[in-house]
C-alpha cells in the first residue's frame, strides 16, 4: 500500500493536484494536536520501557524502507531490468529511510520526557523528508534530460513523494504500537 501512497503522490504531482494532507503539521495547529494527543501516552509507555529493570537495547536492524517499499522497488527492478539500470535496485532514497531507522531505533534520547520524545520523532520524520528532497536535487539534472521534463517537474515528483512519506511515518511509526517500524523498535518490551 506504501507503495501506491508514493504512486499517487508522484501522479498528484505531476497533475498539479496538491496534496495538503501530506504537508507538515507544524502549519496545521488542529493536526498537531490530534497527533500530540494521540501520541503522548505512547511515548510516556516508551520512556517507562526504556528505563524499566533490565531493559536492553536491541541490536539495530534496518529493512530499508518501510511499508514495502524496498522490498517491491527489489522485486521490480529484478523483472525490469531497465529499472535498475537507470534507478539501482533499491530505491534512491533508501539511505534516507536506513538513517531514518537509526533514530527510530532508540526512540526517545536519554533524559527525555515525553513531550522531547514526540518533538525528537518529528524531527527525524522531517529529517527523512528533507533526505529524499535532496535525493531528487542530487537526480534532477540526469532525471530531468532523462524523461524530457523540466528541473520543477522532477523537484515537484520528490517533494511529492518525501511529503507522502513524511505522512506515512508520521501515521504509522508511534512507539509502542506492536508495529515493527514504529518509534523506539530497539525496545522489546514496548511492543
Amino acid at each position: 500500500m506504501f507503495v501506491h501512497w508514493v504512486a499517487l503522490a508522484a501522479v498528484m504531482t505531476l497533475t498539479n493536484v496538491s496534496p495538503t494532507w501530506a504537508g507538515d503539521a507544524a502549519g496545521d495547529p488542529m493536526l498537531e494536536a490530534v497527533e500530540l494527543k494521540i501520541e503522548l501516552g505512547r511515548h510516556e509507555r516508551l520512556l517507562a520501557a526504556q528505563t524499566a529493570p533490565g531493559a536492553v537495547l536491541t541490536d539495530f536492524v534496518s529493512d530499508g524502507c518501510s511499508g514495502g517499499l524496498s522490498s517491491v522497488w527489489r522485486l521490480a527492478s529484478a523483472a525490469v531490468p531497465a529499472l535498475a539500470q537507470r534507478h539501482g535496485e533499491h530505491p534512491p532514497w533508501e539511505s534516507c529511510c536506513t538513517a531514518h531507522d537509526k533514530q527510530y531505533h532508540a526512540g526517545a534520547p536519554n533524559g527525555a520526557d515525553a513531550m522531547a520524545s514526540f518533538q525528537s520523532r518529528r524531527q527525524a520524520d522531517e529529517e527523512l523528508r528533507q533526505c529524499v528532497r535532496k535525493t531528487g536535487a542530487d537526480r534532477v539534472d540526469a532525471l530531468a534530460a532523462e524523461y524530457g521534463i523540466g528541473r520543477d517537474e522532477v523537484a515537484l515528483i520528490y517533494s511529492g513523494i518525501a511529503d507522502v512519506m513524511y505522512r506515512a511515518v508520521r501515521l504509522g511509526g508511534a512507539p509502542c504500537s506492536g508495529l515493527s517500524w514504529r518509534w523506539g523498535f530497539g525496545w522489546p518490551n514496548c511492543p
